[in-house]
């Protein structure tokens, strides 16, 4: 399977899983790292980036 370069940045640039609830929000990496990105469902603010399979 071939890995492109625009299906790679849809699927992981910016996107992050709540560690409670385990949602998908898209965010800037520096709000994420400053704590001002909150999940959207559970309102934590415990984030981490999307899994690379």
């Amino acid at each position: 399977m071939v890995k492109f370069p625009e299906a790679q940045a849809r699927m992981f640039k910016n996107k992050f899983v709540c560690r409670n609830c385990k949602a998908v929000i898209r965010a800037p990496n520096i709000f994420v790292i400053e704590g001002k990105v909150k999940c959207r469902r559970c309102h934590s603010r415990a984030l981490r980036p999307k899994r690379k399979k």
